[in-house]
């Protein structure tokens, strides 16, 4: 096999299971990605629906796998997470396949509560399964490896998706999502076929190192496990100034070009595809975390005031900034992601990772949720005369109160896990089938 050039030799993982889990992931992203591409298209004129039938869709799907997150979280404890994992993403695969014969509302709306609730169970079994399987020291680098691989599906999914957006033809929208079922069971059988982790096994004879009930508490009296969560939440609002906040302001508050917001979403795209393993580097204890969720804050930060300056600029000099400013807050996407891999590594309960993931669901959800009307509101319509766009600052001082409250909430979940006798960490694959091929 011919060598790969450095920049693409550093996305290939560097053991066999973590190659199958960035493949995995790679399969997944390309079918989602398909099918969102052309989601408006198919929801608006194949459906049938008015565009804000579909966004209160979305809210109540929401607001639904809100209220099933923790129940979500500790079924995922009780069967195992890969059975969980592996069962969510059959069910919402073969969900794609009732897509092209909805007519109506109540049958969109239907389909997208059962199918938000599906793939969050199917998530929550899917991080229970990447910190049970994985050491300990291969945990962040591994999902740092998944992440790139999502990025380079979506991206693949965009493609295929405007092609068949290219084609003008409701007919081929309709039964579009046919090719997300056939990816998405791919996507299951493959997650089936790989290995066991210690909590899949049922055999009381192969559960040797594993204790017979979890020991102490759990995440609801951790105090500090759902603060961590709800500031990390927080953090992540990172995400609505990337897909909304930033994208309206260069609408409706800049002379950019519209044609930019392409190339400020490819360079996202781009960023995600080559940087994680480097920004998740050397991220090996909590100090290191929460460093990494400082720098994280400083270009949620310098984001805010770059794009606030657009509000005065002109031309080349605006369109400049504005790529800049979205470069920032990709910034800040990337380093939050590698201090939330390792909250998860160094802050779950072992016996309790689904739990613990269903409340840190619940805990995030309610620390970012807002941030879409918040942020729009403050960015967009609170300009003060003596500061124009001055509801920039105020954004970024969310950001800060954020990393300043995860200092503590770190602390205070660390303390919990040390008095209640639970050391996190702790992995071991159970092999159940032969190891596949290197994919190098």
């Amino acid at each position: 096999m011919p060598r790969l050039g450095p920049a693409l030799g550093r996305l290939i993982p560097p053991t066999p299971l973590s190659q199958r889990l960035a493949t995995q992931s790679l399969l997944f992203a390309t079918a989602e990605g398909t099918f969102l591409t052309g989601s408006a298209v198919f929801f608006t004129q194949v459906v049938g629906l008015r565009a804000a039938q579909v966004g209160l869709g979305l809210t109540v799907a929401g607001v639904a796998s809100f209220l099933v997150a923790y129940p979500a979280g500790k079924l995922t404890d009780r069967i195992g997470p890969k059975r969980m994992w592996s069962v969510g993403a059959l069910v919402a695969a073969l969900m794609f396949a009732a897509w092209p014969f909805i007519g109506s509302f109540a049958g969109y709306l239907t389909m997208v509560v059962c199918f938000e609730i599906v793939e969050n169970a199917a998530g929550a079994g899917r991080n229970a399964y990447i910190l049970d399987v994985m050491p300990e020291d291969e945990r962040v680098a591994t999902q740092a490896y998944m992440y790139s691989a999502l990025n380079v599906g979506f991206t693949l999914g965009a493609i295929i998706g405007g092609i068949a957006l290219a084609f003008d033809n409701l007919a081929v929208m309709r039964w579009m999502p046919l090719f997300t079922l056939a990816i998405g069971l791919a996507n299951a059988a493959f997650i089936w076929r790989l290995p066991r982790a210690p909590h899949d096994v049922r055999d009381p004879s192969e559960r040797t190192a594993l204790r017979a009930a979890p020991r102490g508490r759990g995440p609801l009296h951790n105090v500090g496990w759902m603060l961590c969560s709800l500031f990390n939440g927080t953090m992540w609002t990172n995400q609505v100034l990337l897909n909304v906040v930033i994208p309206l302001w260069l609408v409706e508050a800049t002379d950019a070009p519209h044609w930019l917001l392409a190339w400020l979403f490819g360079t996202n795209t781009v960023m995600c595809i080559f940087l994680p393993q480097f920004t998740s580097r050397g991220i090996a204890t909590l100090s290191d975390a929460l460093r990494s969720a400082r720098i994280s804050g400083a270009f949620f930060v310098l984001s805010c005031l770059i794009t606030m300056a657009t509000h005065s600029t002109a031309g080349f000099l605006t369109i400049l900034l504005v790529w800049l400013g979205h470069v920032a807050v990709t910034g800040a996407e990337l380093y939050i992601s590698g201090a939330s891999w390792a909250f998860q590594a160094k802050l779950m309960d072992p016996e309790r990772r689904g739990e613990y993931s269903g409340v840190a669901e619940v805990f995030s959800t309610l620390g970012g949720r807002w941030a879409p009307a918040v942020f729009t509101l403050l960015a967009m319509s609170w300009h003060p005369a003596a500061l124009p766009g001055a509801g920039w600052l105020v954004i970024a001082g969310i950001a800060v109160v954020a990393v300043i409250g995860l200092h503590p909430a770190v602390g205070m979940a660390e303390r919990f896990l040390e008095r209640e006798g639970i050391a996190p960490g702790g992995s071991a694959v159970v092999e159940d089938e032969a190891p596949s091929p290197s994919l190098t």
